[in-house]
Order: C-alpha cells, then structure tokens, then sequence
C-alpha cells in the first residue's frame, strides 16, 4: 500500500516514520510513503500558497492552482475522469463518499478499478475518522492525502479532485499533517504482515465482530471476544498485585469460558461508562443485552 502526503511542512513526518511499527511496515517494504511539498509547485519568489477569502473574514486559505499541480504531479486527474464509466456520481455533497453512490444501475463498490486511488482531505469539517473506515481504507492500493492548512483549503479542490473530506475528532488542529499521521498509523497496521499478530488488530476497541474474525489460533484457545464495535477490554500483565490492586482472580483461574464473560462484561462497562453511544451501532447478543441490564441496573 502507497500512501501520498501533501503538506506545506514536510519536514513534520520526518520522525514519525522513524519509531515504532511504521518504521518497521516501511523497512519491510510493506507501506510506502511519499511526502510532497506544497510550496514546490508554486511560480512565484515568495513560494505562496495561500490568499485571502473571498467575502472577507479571518485567515487565509490554501489555493487551488498548487494544490491543482501536486496532485496532478502525482497522476491524480479530477474524479470525474476517474469515476467516468463507472456509473458513480462525482458530484455528491461533501457529508457523502461518491465510491457508495450509483447513478443508476446496481454499481458496486467492487466494480472500480482496485488501483483507483483515494483522495482524501483532511479537515474539521470532515465525516469522522472511525476504526472501520481504516479498515476500509486498508483495502486500497493507494491514498494520497490533502493536509489542510490555515482557514481551510479552496472548496474546488475539494469538489474537483477530494473523494471525502475526513476529521479524526471534533476539534480544530493547526493543520491536517497530525491528522495524516493518525490516518496512516490507524490503517497500515491493519495491513497483512504489519503487526506481530494479526489478532492484534481485530480484538481490540472498535473491532469487527465474532463472526467475521478469521484469525488462525496458533494453539491458544480463544479466551478473548471480538468487540464488535465497543471498546476494549481492561488489561492486565504481572505483577498479580501492584499498588494495593490485585488482578482480578477470574484471569488468574485458567477457565477461558470465565475469562471470555468477564472480558466481555467489562467491554459492556467501559463502553457504558466511557461512550454509551457505541452501544447504538454494536453487535450485541441476546447475552450482551442481559449483561449490560444488569450492569445498568448495578448503577441505579
């Protein structure tokens, strides 16, 4: 997988590809990552990228004629051309993602060419970043992403060249490159080979459910439970006493069928406790539901 960075500060990416398992997915040839500077496709002294807006106001905004140019330096042409023939429409409201909407016909996903690439800008005024958005993204061949700067970017590159608009939370940063970073981290390590252990990225915080886990136990009997869009469970390693707490004893007593109850039970808790607007969209069994009553009725 190829991801593609445009940024005025290319320089900030220098040490995050350097640490920890982006480093390694980088070494071991299994993401690349290219990052280009925006000032680079200006034609002025000044290597200017940004004007004042239209209508007045605070700030100023990046330009579209060098953002025009990097992506085209890239081989990015506009979505009409890309989409064309595919039956999608390039031209949705920026609160949707033309890859999911027909114009006529039963188009699917699957009928765009696999090495189409994606591009993605990164703003405030994005639809949220989620957990299966990274795994949808990890799917792809290739992502370049649009680093926001300043009051924004001009709304044509958007509707001109951007498939969707993405925020990794509800608040403003300086500019879209700490963004980037989550992007890409969120989704090279759901890649084949990044992590140590593939498991390690379905049972944890907002993964897929049981039944679409298809792991390979390696002879480990499965004590954990997919989290079908809730958080993770507590963890726990050695000592068995730190600080006065003990861990709790259903982990230390070698029954997996406890040990898989009790991690479940305290999924359903931390999600209640920490964001009961998971529990809408989450995949609960019969067992969820009187586990996460009775938890509810605990707290009365």
């Amino acid at each position: 997988m190829r991801f593609e960075i445009v940024t005025i500060f290319p320089g900030f990416f220098a040490g995050i590809f350097e640490n920890g398992i982006l480093r390694r997915a980088l070494a071991e040839g299994l993401v690349t990552v290219g990052v280009h500077d925006l000032r680079a496709f200006t034609h002025d002294r000044h290597r200017t990228v940004d004007d004042r807006p239209f209508g007045g106001g605070e700030g100023m905004v990046l330009k579209p004629e060098p953002l025009a140019e990097a992506l085209a330096s890239l081989g990015i042409q506009p979505k009409a051309e890309r989409l064309k023939g595919t039956g999608f429409s390039p031209y949705v409201d920026a609160a949707s993602e033309p890859r999911a909407l027909a114009l006529e016909g039963n188009i699917s996903e699957e009928s765009l060419p696999a090495s189409r690439p994606r591009v993605i800008l990164l703003s405030a005024q994005g639809r949220p970043f989620t957990q299966a958005l990274a795994r949808e993204l990890a799917a792809d061949e290739r992502v370049v992403l649009v680093c926001g700067r300043y009051e924004g970017v001009d709304e044509r590159i958007n509707h001109i060249y951007c498939d969707m608009e993405l925020s990794i939370g509800d608040y403003v940063l300086s500019g879209g490159e700490l963004a980037a970073a989550v992007v890409i981290d969120a989704t090279m390590r759901l890649l084949p080979g990044v992590l140590g252990n593939e498991a390690s990225g379905e049972f944890e915080s907002f993964g897929v459910a049981d039944a679409e886990i298809a792991v390979a136990e390696d002879g480990v009997p499965r004590s954990q439970h997919g989290a079908g869009g809730l958080l993770d469970y507590p963890h726990y390693t050695r000592p068995a006493d730190f600080g006065g707490l003990r861990v709790p004893e259903t982990l230390l007593n070698g029954d997996h069928s406890e040990i898989r109850r009790w991690r479940r039970e305290q999924q359903l808790r931390k999600t209640l406790a920490n964001r009961p607007d998971l529990l809408e969209g989450a995949t609960l069994s019969k067992e969820d539901r009187k586990l996460l009553e009775a938890i509810r009725l605990e707290a009365e």
